[in-house]
């Protein structure tokens, strides 16, 4: 069965998708069983998504802060991707959305004309896997609006209304399209459902990255404002002697990508949401990005030429073809160098990954390839 008809597909498809679900739970039960890396909560995939959990507690307070992180999670849940301290460079709260105007490609840099829209099309994961610079890239293309910085209207601000949304978008004029980003839908329950409600046309975009690389990402991102947290190695694991993973934490979870997306496939369609390879939009963000017009129905304007890559950095920076001046790069919160891991530690989160990734590709058609050692790929 062709798992890109999914999202259309009746019964017959639904009850393929449930079957693979329970034989992917139940080898995963077996793994655990036999001292594998597992410590998910059974069978996960296949309840009922309980309400969100809890916010983490005020204060700096290092015990705070670590029960907070771990705080365990209901079967079926899913997790905000918002950790203790201050939020991101390109997080937001409601009174910062209701005034994005001054933003680069925000409210008030479009003209006066035109109208504020809903967005046609959402960024909506993931979390340290690239989307800040895949915004930046779309956002040079001049049939695209895009608020900067993140609205979190389907988890955090729902209850504002979709008029408190559409103000929050900038001007747009016929033939351009209205866009915004926000990673934590990816892994929110109730995101889903909210969005089809908004338009169940809406073009949905999922940037993900080698789960093992983007828990580390999200961990250093965390570390850099807590930096009294336990130790990723500490964190990472229930029991490290037993191998036994804890999934409850969000570093970790956030990663199951083929549990978030069997949520997505509930009411959209595969073939409404592309997804990017995190690991390509490094070496390769104008093919990525052709890619992404296409999915988008624009034209192919956004090329090598708006690319240049800094060594120091790590990846892309755009650049402006008809201009001289030096190319602009992410902020200083991008492409933080990530602590030494413990080798084994990684080896152990990729055979936890393992199962879950071959999930993912069997449902998107795609082979990230994220099981090889670098140098094979």
């Amino acid at each position: 069965k062709d798992w890109r008809a999914m999202g259309d597909a009746g019964p017959p498809a639904r009850k393929l998708l449930f079957v693979c679900t329970l034989s992917l739970s139940v080898t995963y039960l077996c793994y655990s069983l036999l001292g594998g890396a597992g410590a998910l909560q059974f069978p996960l995939a296949l309840q009922e998504p309980p309400s969100p959990p809890p916010s983490p507690p005020p204060g700096d307070a290092s015990p705070a802060a670590d029960a907070w992180l771990r705080t365990p999670l209901a079967p079926g849940g899913t997790v905000t991707a918002r950790e203790p301290g201050a939020p991101d460079d390109d997080e937001l709260a409601g009174p910062r959305a209701a005034n994005a105007s001054g933003d680069r490609g925000g409210a008030a840099s479009t003209p006066d004309y035109g109208e504020k829209r809903l967005p046609q099309a959402v960024i909506i994961g993931v979390k340290k896997g690239g989307t800040r610079a895949l915004l930046e890239a779309i956002r040079v293309h001049p049939d695209v609006r895009a608020v900067g910085v993140e609205p979190h209207f389907f988890d955090r601000n729902y209850d504002k209304g979709l008029d408190w949304y559409r103000n929050v978008m900038p001007r747009t004029v016929d033939g351009q399209i209205t866009m915004e980003k926000t990673p934590s839908y990816f892994v929110t329950s109730e995101a889903p459902q909210r969005i089809h409600s908004m338009a169940k046309d809406t073009k949905l975009i999922v940037v993900v990255r080698d789960p093992v690389t983007r828990a580390i990402s999200d961990y250093t991102q965390t570390l850099s404002k807590k930096p009294d947290i336990p130790t990723f190695e500490v964190l990472a694991f229930k029991n490290r002697t037993l191998g036994l993973i804890d999934a409850s934490w969000s570093a970790i979870r956030i990663g199951l990508y083929a549990l978030h997306l069997q949520s997505w496939l509930r009411y959209f369609r595969l073939a409404q949401i592309h997804l990017v390879s995190g690991e390509r939009l490094i070496v390769d963000p104008a093919g990525e990005m052709a890619k992404v017009q296409d999915f988008l129905g624009l034209a192919r304007v956004v090329t090598e030429k708006h690319f240049f890559f800094n060594k120091t950095k790590g990846f892309p920076c755009l650049k402006k073809p008809e201009e001289s001046g030096a190319p602009r790069c992410l902020g200083k919160s991008k492409g933080r160098t990530h602590p030494a891991i413990d080798p084994d530690v990684i080896l152990r989160l990729r055979k936890f990954y393992k199962p879950f990734n071959m999930m993912f590709y069997q449902m998107t058609g795609q082979d990230f390839q994220w099981e090889l050692e670098e140098g094979d790929k």
